[in-house]
């Protein structure tokens, strides 16, 4: 008895071997930049020489930069367009897909679907930027279509304009997150035993009725995924900003990660980037903690 515990914390010892690259890469990659970066924020420093420590300087001038401020509102503004309504629209697709467009076309045309609402998410980010920077310019696609239905008179300058670059860079979001979640919900959707569905439709429930009743409550494990992560996404939101709008006209898209890098690559305030990034990691680890204990308590009070 004695022989094969000590074989099995043995074995179990030899699975740490296994977890070594992984915690290296973590230490490397994650805690000590982010230690560097903690350290930095209470200092002065134009990125070359010896930082100045100013104790909490860097913090107090956030409390009145406007432009910090700013970036905080868009922020919350782009978890609308990436967490609440990609969650909303792909919940829908998924069971549309899943419930209707697979029972009455087949398998083949739901995957097709699928397929093309996920493809935004794998095209590279520069490359979708770039065209939506054409579609969405003066003499763009957007523009054209509105002209040539006769609705000339509501075209804009969508991103050159302080009104609606906002809402644009939106959009082009929406159009790139759907498709996470979507895939997401489908592969939850295909755990869910269609007996429930068979039941559901022969008592008279529409698929309205069947979404509410049976797809939601039993998503829930992955809608709270997809949801936490979409949040973090949108606390860190950089490179569509950066892409199609550098986070402009007159700082109408400006997001704390690209003010993190505005102020260390543009007016080398090396230690003032270092204290906005410090703000946003604390708010984000904060958030995913309370959700996850939140998931936690519903997994236990059920």
């Amino acid at each position: 008895m004695t022989d094969s515990t000590d074989s099995a914390a043995e074995d179990r010892r030899s699975y740490y071997f296994y977890l070594l690259p992984g915690a290296i890469g973590f230490v490397v990659i994650v805690l000590i930049p982010q230690i560097a970066n903690f350290l930095l924020s209470f200092t002065a420093w134009k990125g070359v020489g010896l930082p100045r420590f100013v104790g909490l300087q860097n913090y107090l001038k956030l409390l009145t930069d406007d432009q910090f401020w700013g970036s905080m509102v868009h922020t919350l503004l782009f978890i609308i367009s990436m967490t609440i309504i990609p969650v909303i629209v792909g919940l829908v697709l998924a069971a549309l897909l899943f419930d209707y467009v697979r029972d009455e076309f087949g398998e083949t045309v739901s995957s097709i679907f699928r397929a093309g609402f996920y493809l935004p998410q794998i095209l590279p980010v520069t490359a979708a930027g770039v065209l939506w920077g054409w579609i969405l310019s003066p003499i763009g696609v957007a523009n054209t279509i509105l002209q040539a239905v006769g609705l000339g008179g509501l075209t804009q300058n969508w991103i050159g304009d302080a009104t609606f670059a906002l809402a644009a860079v939106s959009l082009v979001i929406v159009w790139i997150q759907v498709g996470y979640c979507l895939v997401v919900f489908m592969a939850g959707l295909s755990r869910i035993d269609p007996a429930l569905y068979e039941a559901a439709e022969l008592d008279g429930a529409g698929w309205w009725q069947r979404l509410v009743t049976i797809t939601i409550p039993l998503l829930a494990p992955e809608i709270f995924v997809v949801v936490l992560t979409t949040l973090i996404a949108a606390l860190k939101v950089f490179a569509p900003i950066f892409v199609i709008t550098a986070g402009g006209p007159d700082n109408a898209t400006l997001v704390p990660s690209y003010l993190t890098y505005f102020h260390f690559f543009t007016t080398q305030r090396v230690g003032y980037a270092a204290s906005i990034a410090v703000v946003q990691t604390v708010l984000t680890v904060t958030l995913a903690v309370i959700f996850l204990r939140f998931q936690a308590r519903q997994e236990g009070n059920s």
